[in-house]
């Protein structure tokens, strides 16, 4: 494997690992929190969101590792990609760190907005990496209807 691939595989790796890693952090500091706040009755159980993340991360990974084998990835799928990633550890800084529910809503309202953005940018360029990505909206449509359920409970 020469040198470039690897440069390029990095390029691609080590983002996805820093947003879930600090992603991660953020959303451990404020788990004593959380676990204290009423949920929905629709709740889902709390082992399924970090099994739904690994999914959609390895999926990214997978997918973007692909489209760079084939293709360069265009620019604007890149700022759309740094974009969710920024605002997916903005939301784990301001929800769960910071404990602030209503700002927490704004910030998932504009991942949502940005997730599906990017999906359709995905759709429109290689149709199946758009199917495989199906899942990130569809989890930030349900994460987003939980986040405010939550706001309004607590």
């Amino acid at each position: 494997m020469n040198k470039s691939k690897v440069l390029s595989w990095v390029a691609i790796i080590l983002p996805i690992v820093v947003v879930a890693g600090l992603g991660s952090v953020f959303v451990n500091l404020g788990m004593d929190w959380f676990n204290a706040l009423v949920k929905p009755s629709q709740w889902i159980p709390n082992i399924v969101i970090p099994i739904v993340w690994t999914v959609i991360y390895l999926a990214f990974t997978v997918i973007l590792l692909l489209w760079q084998n084939d293709d360069k990835i265009p620019f604007k799928t890149i700022v759309l990609l740094i974009v969710n990633g920024a605002l997916n550890v903005l939301w784990c800084l301001v929800f769960f760190t910071l404990n602030l529910t209503f700002i927490g809503n704004i910030v998932i309202i504009l991942n949502l907005i940005a997730g599906f953005w990017l999906w359709l940018n995905i759709i429109k360029q290689k149709t199946i990496y758009g199917y495989i990505l199906t899942i990130y909206p569809v989890w930030l449509s349900i994460a987003t209807t939980l986040n405010i359920a939550l706001w309004i409970l607590n």
